[in-house]
């Protein structure tokens, strides 16, 4: 009996995950909810429940102070509930669940309708509809459910992210149809499209396919649809206890695939199982059955060991270099295929044929088990970064930040070099604000904090934003430190807005108010200051809790009525510009803050019947001070005596010989 096991059997990623995160609070002895089954396994659920895990469907029955979101995730609702009565969310929805979220929630909110394809009732479906905001949103699984769709312009498609690739291809094509502006978004999980083109090969192989997992696992039964189509001897087992009640016979070839909610344990038991079925059914031989039985089970577990547990990604490998080409390395690691270490990846790439002869040993680590071509790849290089990563995650770990080189610009933001390590930086984790042109940041140092570490495929996305946030923040409680009531301090003019001037007072903004400007009426606060203007402001007042910041800048200078007697004594002429007109005379201003009158019966040394006949507003005039009151605060000015001096000086100034025959003195 020949057993072939397929490379992408079991766990998912996202499944993964979730069981390890869950794992993880386990040892941590923390209690915790999880919001239905983090699995379609019920042995696996079992052992959670039986070491203190609570699972429920209703989130009104949640108790504990964490609770966790399974890998198919869960609508926006039950994530404000949870957060709104203080628990802690861990949320480990798959990333691609996560990412169909998002695309229902950016485009609903757009009023453009959502259409799901996949099951109604199926958790992942549930959890996109809740994701869902001001838009009609529609399930549909077939060609029926696409014809009663109500008629439409445009939809955004989405798909269960387990759905058969070709059959959400066939949907996309009939709503494309139907609806003008159809979009059809890539949902599906690229892991789910390999498990099933991997079942669906083996199935068209092998005599008999036997699917390991859940009946409840939409997956699990989509495999086995898959291969039932292909291979009439198709059987889905739960565990391995149903082994036996599937017709096998010796010269069977068969293929084992597993859905993705199904653990390397259960699938190591059926093949376990398999292998004592197997040796009840082989042939007899003359050798002892002791010694074939023991023959048989050194052979099993040498295959299955290196079908099922073989090597994996970023796993550290010695092997011997048997062949060196001016592109790579060729080394022998004991594997079914030779490993190739391309000249990029060596710690020594200068004069490589020189420092690498065949024969020598040496240490590299696992980059992809198939390159495509059925060989390993592999990495000398990444052991001497090894040093590094682990010095990255101790900063992830307590907080600290980084600093990187912007290098690429990718699809949703920038990769940035973090001591050789590749780092993510999301399009919107690079700035508090939109950034139009990511490819500002190439080649410019950034400093970003790491965010998430995925460990395991040594894959880091870190957050330019919470670096700023935090800087901002530390510059901000500096700040209000150094603030009081009474204080001068010097700041920068940021923005202007009608109502007044922002100021830049040490990291923190702070508002001189339009009629704290000048002392003078100011209609606009652009006649006062402008944007980048250094100014010595006053601070008036301070909410600490509204962080709120009141200047002035007026205060720094004398009140005008303080210095008017100095500046303006009775008898001196000087010049001002006539601001207001009224029926008894004109003020003037003097200065901002300081007007005085013009009386009508000053204004002209003729007698007239209106101000506005001789004067308009906005006239620079010069006038004589008759009266300086302070305290009433009130300045009388003459424009008629001003006039009378300026002929008198001009009189006395000149030569009489000059003067006209007839002339009077």
């Amino acid at each position: 009996m020949k057993i072939e096991i397929a490379p992408h059997a079991g766990f998912c990623f996202g499944v993964r995950r979730s069981v390890d995160t869950v794992e993880d609070l386990l040892k941590r002895q923390i209690p915790i909810t999880t919001l239905g089954p983090v699995i379609h396994n019920p042995t696996v659920v079992s052992s959670m429940v039986n070491r203190g895990v609570t699972v429920t469907e209703n989130r009104e029955e949640v108790r504990t102070e964490t609770v966790v979101i399974r890998a198919h995730g869960s609508p926006k609702e039950d994530h404000d509930f949870f957060r709104s009565k203080g628990m802690k969310v861990v949320d480990t929805t798959c990333p691609f669940v996560a990412r169909i979220h998002k695309k229902v929630a950016d485009e609903s909110e757009k009023g453009i309708p959502i259409i799901i394809v996949g099951e109604r009732e199926h958790a992942e479906v549930v959890g996109i509809r809740g994701w869902v905001r001001s838009a009609p949103c529609y399930v549909v699984y077939s060609t029926e459910d696409i014809l009663a769709l109500p008629q439409m312009e445009k939809a955004c498609v989405v798909a269960q992210t387990t759905t058969p690739k070709n059959h959400y291809k066939a949907l996309c094509q009939e709503l494309t149809k139907r609806i003008p502006g159809c979009e059809c978004m890539e949902s599906i999980c690229e892991t789910t499209s390999v498990r099933q083109r991997e079942a669906a090969s083996m199935a068209e192989r092998c005599d008999v396919m036997l699917v390991i997992g859940s009946k409840t696992s939409s997956n699990t039964r989509k495999l086995q649809r898959l291969c039932a189509q292909i291979c009439s001897r198709t059987f889905l087992l739960e565990g391995a206890a149903e082994v036996a009640n599937v017709p096998l016979q010796a010269q069977d070839f068969i293929g084992i695939t597993a859905g993705a909610s199904t653990p390397d344990e259960i699938i190591k038991e059926v093949v376990t199982r398999m292998s004592e079925l197997d040796k009840t059914i082989t042939t007899q031989t003359e050798a002892p059955v002791e010694a074939q039985e023991a023959s048989a089970d050194l052979e099993f577990a040498a295959e299955f060991e290196k079908t099922l547990v073989s090597i994996h990604t970023g796993q550290t490998v010695t092997g011997t270099i048997v062949q060196v080409t001016d592109s790579e390395v060729c080394v022998n690691i004991g594997y079914k295929s030779d490993g190739l270490i391309p000249v990029a990846e060596l710690t020594t790439r200068e004069n490589h044929r020189e420092a690498y002869k065949v024969g020598d040993e040496i240490e590299a680590e696992v980059v992809k088990v198939n390159d495509g071509e059925g060989n390993v790849l592999l990495s000398q290089k990444n052991i001497v970064n090894r040093k590094v990563w682990d010095e990255l995650i101790e900063k992830y770990e307590n907080n600290e930040y980084v600093e990187g080189v912007g290098k690429d610009v990718v699809k949703g933001g920038l990769i940035v070099d973090v001591q050789g390590i590749r780092t993510f930086v999301p399009a919107s984790q690079l700035s508090e604000r939109y950034v139009e042109k990511i490819d500002q940041f190439i080649g410019k140092n950034v400093k970003v904090k790491i965010i998430e570490a995925d460990k395991q495929k040594r894959r880091l996305v870190a957050s330019r934003k919470v670096v700023l946030q935090e800087e901002s923040a530390t510059v901000k409680a500096a700040a209000w430190e150094k603030l009081e009531v009474g204080a001068k301090i010097k700041g920068t003019v940021r923005r202007l807005t009608d109502f007044g001037a922002f100021v830049d007072v040490g990291g923190v903004d702070g508002l001189v108010h339009i009629t704290d400007l000048s002392w003078g009426r100011v209609k606009h606060p652009s006649e006062v200051v402008k944007p980048g203007d250094e100014v010595e402001v006053l601070v008036l007042a301070l909410d600490r809790d509204r962080e709120r910041i009141s200047l002035g800048l007026k205060q720094n200078k004398p009140k005008p009525w303080e210095t008017a007697q100095i500046n303006y004594p009775v008898g001196s002429i000087t010049e001002g510009k006539v601001v207001r007109i009224v029926t008894f005379g004109a003020f003037v201003e003097l200065e901002p803050g300081l007007d005085g009158l013009v009386h009508i019966s000053q204004i002209s040394a003729s007698r007239i019947g209106k101000v506005e006949d001789v004067l308009t507003v906005g006239d620079i005039v010069r006038v004589r001070v008759l009266d300086v009151n302070t305290e009433n605060k009130r300045i009388s000015l003459s424009i008629r005596d001003a006039a009378d001096n300026a002929e008198a000086a001009e009189v006395e100034g000149m030569d009489l010989e000059e003067l006209p025959a007839d002339e009077e003195i």
